[in-house]
């Protein structure tokens, strides 16, 4: 009984997280956003044959921090006049929530395809118009968006199907789902898209490519897990191409009773600069004449420019943990169901002058279910 209002409570709190969170506010101004990585077993391996792997997480990673020698003024991405304008704002906070429906099927016990969908919301904070407006201080600007993001469709071979190891190759595409062209609500009825690093979707398609590998140590008991993957996505209309992304990730799982895991796991990624073909102009400063004022245009042509405070360094412990519902208690509905529970703790990072990444959670589900028999 105990273990049931156990099971009951918990579920309840994961439901209030997912469900309770604030409405979407109009959008006036955009930033970047990252969110948390971790390796999760069942999203990463190829379900038996007939078997569907239905995960349900959440991913809540706050971006606040400024490191040491950075100030959080970052350029702003001008879309509509293609203008790339260096200090424009600084960046107080930024939060992006993840909400992840992930479907992996097994056609053979080899070969399996994935299916992620995503539901992003995010939340800003930022001092606008450096140099032009308020006496050249600038404006707080808060705001929020969310949206389905971009599909991903994803097939998996596993490599070595044995025992007591696996090593899974993928290959998946990012499909444009989501929306990348947002307007701010504007003011007197004009509208200015949002910068693409705050739209839900990028605007184009992504490749990604990635190896998953596990070994049992001591079967059922201790096993490692490595995995890495990179991403190309690739230059949408409005002449933004996010940066490539590199992540990897080694750790272990420990089988402390049967229905309790424990994890330790270390996550790096490295994101290339994103870039932006545009003008190029600088806010003023307090130095520079005719301050307070229009930026001041530093080069018309329309060219392929880096996007400097953009791109990362980031490397973080991940401790966490997994309950097997079905071992803990044994009913129909909690049959072949877990949850699990991973905080990432950053311990090495860069992020180019922009705000950094803090701690960040993951919650979740998964469920298994037999579609069908195997022959």
């Amino acid at each position: 009984m105990a273990g049931t209002r156990f099971i009951q409570g918990f579920i309840f709190s994961l439901a209030t997280i997912f469900f309770s969170w604030p409405g979407a506010q109009t959008a006036e101004a955009s930033c970047g956003s990252v969110t948390c990585f971790v390796v999760i077993g069942s999203q990463q391996q190829v379900s038996p044959k007939g078997l569907l792997t239905v995960n349900a997480f959440y991913n809540y990673t706050p971006q606040g921090t400024l490191l040491s020698g950075t100030n959080g003024v970052i350029p702003a991405v001008d879309l509509d006049n293609r203008q790339l304008i260096l200090g424009h704002h600084q960046e107080i906070r930024t939060i992006s929530q993840m909400y992840t429906l992930d479907l992996n099927y097994g056609v053979t016990d080899q070969f399996g395809i994935e299916v992620a969908i995503p539901y992003k919301r995010i939340k800003h904070q930022h001092i606008d118009g450096l140099g032009e407006v308020n006496g050249g201080a600038g404006d707080l600007t808060r705001f929020s968006d969310n949206g389905i993001g971009d599909i991903f469709i994803n097939a998996k071979y596993n490599l070595l199907p044995t025992l007591r190891s696996m090593v899974v190759t993928s290959f998946g595409v990012y499909l444009p789902t989501g929306d990348h062209n947002q307007k701010t609500a504007g003011v007197g009825g004009s509208a200015e898209t949002m910068e693409p690093t705050a739209q839900v979707g990028r605007g184009q398609v992504g490749l990604q490519g990635s190896i998953y590998q596990t070994y049992e140590i001591i079967p059922h008991r201790l096993n490692q897990f490595a995995s890495a993957s990179y991403r190309h996505t690739f230059r949408n209309n409005f002449g933004y191409q996010f940066g490539d992304q590199f992540d990897f990730g080694l750790g272990a799982n420990l089988v402390t009773v049967p229905w309790l895991v424990l994890t330790n796991q270390f996550n790096y990624r490295y994101m290339v600069h994103d870039s932006f073909s545009g003008s190029l102009a600088q806010s003023l400063t307090p130095s520079d004449p005719g301050f307070p004022g229009e930026a001041t245009v530093l080069d018309p042509n329309i060219n392929n420019r880096a996007v400097p405070t953009t791109g990362s360094t980031f490397f973080a412990y991940t401790p966490g943990f997994q309950i097997s519902l079905g071992e803990l208690v044994k009913t129909s509905l909690t049959e072949n169901t877990s949850l699990y529970f991973y905080s990432q703790i950053p311990v090495a990072r860069d992020f180019n002058g922009n705000l950094a990444q803090g701690v960040s959670y993951v919650f979740g589900i998964t469920k298994l279910f037999q579609v069908m028999k195997p022959s």
